[in-house]
């Protein structure tokens, strides 16, 4: 009998063996996965974050200085010039088209609209205060988004306004990665994030996150 009882007890053991050191592997298998894809996220918005924020800071810097892209060279802001005459002087259509007429050009208008791209540029390049970022991204968007008013047609002048979507347009994916890249704490990576959430008044006030 007991020639008999130990190849059992023996082959037991193997197949109990067996089964931990085939369920091992495939547990770490999918963590491994897991973890990579988590990688690659982080990755992936790190990098949205820093584009979308020098689609702003640029936007900054040409307003401001001239570079000869959207704002020709002398007509900056530090030469004279208004970064908000010429859009808003000319919205041709929508429900604000008279507010937005009477906007242009004005001190506070430029003060705000030149302090929202440089403080948006840098919060995203940065990786901090991306809850606010997003906020004064996302009204931003929204003003432009009147401003160009893509569901009308037509102009007030009749003329086709040259409208390729009545709802979806530039301003409102600007808003959306905005309000993405804050809920996935894009800061965390290639940024200043984590540093930031640590600071003492951050802490206190998640707002600022």
């Amino acid at each position: 009998m007991a020639l008999h009882d130990h190849p059992q007890r023996h082959l037991g053991m193997r197949f109990r063996t067996h089964g931990r050191t085939s369920t091992a592997p495939a547990s770490a298998s999918a963590g491994e996965a897991t973890a990579v894809a988590t990688a690659t996220q982080a990755y992936v918005f790190a990098g949205l974050r820093l584009l979308t924020g020098f689609v702003f800071l640029w936007a900054f810097l040409d307003k401001a200085f001239g570079l000869g892209y959207a704002t020709g060279s002398g007509k900056g802001w530090i030469d004279g010039g208004s970064p908000t005459k010429g859009f808003l002087g000319g919205v041709s259509v929508g429900p604000m088209e008279s507010t937005f007429h009477a906007w242009a050009g004005a001190a506070w208008a430029d003060w705000l609209f030149m302090l929202g791209l440089l403080g948006i540029g840098l919060a995203l390049i940065a990786g901090i205060g991306l809850r606010l970022a997003a906020v004064a991204g996302t009204a931003m968007m929204a003003l432009m988004w009147i401003a160009e008013w893509p569901p009308a047609k037509h102009l007030s002048d009749g003329s086709a306004s040259m409208s390729t979507n009545p709802f979806a347009d530039y301003h409102l994916v600007y808003a959306v990665v905005l309000i993405g890249l804050a809920a996935a704490g894009a800061g965390a990576t290639w940024g200043l994030g984590r540093a930031w959430a640590r600071l003492p008044f951050v802490s206190r006030n998640r707002w600022l996150m």
